[in-house]
């Protein structure tokens, strides 16, 4: 018999639900960067102001790093897709996290949930998680009702009803988890690959800049500068997209990683106050 507040299957349809809304947020979230980028590529950064004689076919004029930027090459407007994505996912994590933290300091919040345990108070320590709200109250919340439903439950020993709650806790929180770890995936991704994808415009720069060295005669210094500005820009943008991105997995990590200590300390303080409560009532009544 499935106890828990929360039936499997509407569990299930609501998760699927949540996992779609959020595979489409992110393919648009990319899309509309992609174009994005290419439109500040080939009128910002390509405007014919930023260029000598008025073409974006020389060189930049002297310290117009816009100019210098479009120089890259086709490989800029990929790069600058994975960096607004970055951003964009970052900002988007920062703001469920913070959300799921709830309205006060988490450390505050599990204090207070030991304090009213301590004394028995399961209905100021549901009220408690109704002020808090966020991903931790919700599971801590979903303990303490089962806490109290095994309380009433006469008829288990108390080792199971122990198990019961400590049951319910995973499950609960298995359901909050995903929620918080989703769009981490395509940082870890992109910080990956936009090295790669900089060493590769890098090639590109240096093969056009060894085409021109190699041509008979004097070499073509146009071209020379174009190429060495493409492998440099290219080299840059990758190496800065990808720091960013490792940054901001490994601080929404660290995050989540709190997140679950503090689900987990509230947890097990539910789990054994339940289980010193009840444990000597149910060891007299066999007695």
């Amino acid at each position: 018999m499935n106890t828990s507040p929360r039936p499997a299957a509407t569990a299930a349809k609501a998760d699927a639900q949540s996992s779609g809304g959020a595979s489409l947020f992110s393919v648009l979230v990319i899309i509309l960067a992609f174009i994005l980028s290419v439109v500040v590529y080939k009128f910002v950064l390509g405007d014919a102001s930023h260029f000598q004689g008025g073409n974006n076919e020389n060189n930049p004029n002297p310290g117009d790093y816009l100019g210098v930027v479009f120089k890259g090459g086709f490989i800029v407007p990929v790069l600058m897709t994975m960096l607004l994505c970055v951003i964009t996912f970052s900002i988007e994590r920062m703001l469920t996290i913070s959300k799921a933290k709830g309205s006060r300091s988490i450390e505050a919040f599990v204090r207070t949930i030991r304090q009213k345990l301590n004394t028995n108070d399961i209905t100021g320590a549901l009220a408690a998680c109704d002020q808090q709200k966020g991903s931790v109250a919700n599971v801590v919340k979903a303990g303490l009702l089962k806490y109290n439903e095994m309380g009433r439950d006469r008829s288990m020993p108390t080792d199971q009803r122990v198990l019961a709650i400590q049951k319910e806790i995973e499950e609960s929180t298995a359901l909050e988890l995903p929620m918080l770890e989703k769009n981490l995936v395509i940082i870890s991704t992109l910080a990956s690959i936009a090295t790669l994808v900089g060493l590769l415009g890098t090639v590109f720069g240096m093969i056009r800049a060894f085409a021109a060295l190699a041509q008979a005669g004097t070499p073509d210094a146009v071209a020379l500068a174009n190429g060495i500005s493409e492998a440099l820009i290219n080299t840059a943008l990758g190496i800065g997209t990808s720091a960013l991105a490792i940054v901001a997995y490994n601080y929404f990590t660290s995050k989540i990683d709190e997140l679950t200590y503090s689900i987990d300390e509230a947890g097990f303080s539910i789990i054994q106050t339940f289980a010193s409560q009840h444990g000597n009532s149910t060891a007299a009544q066999t007695a």
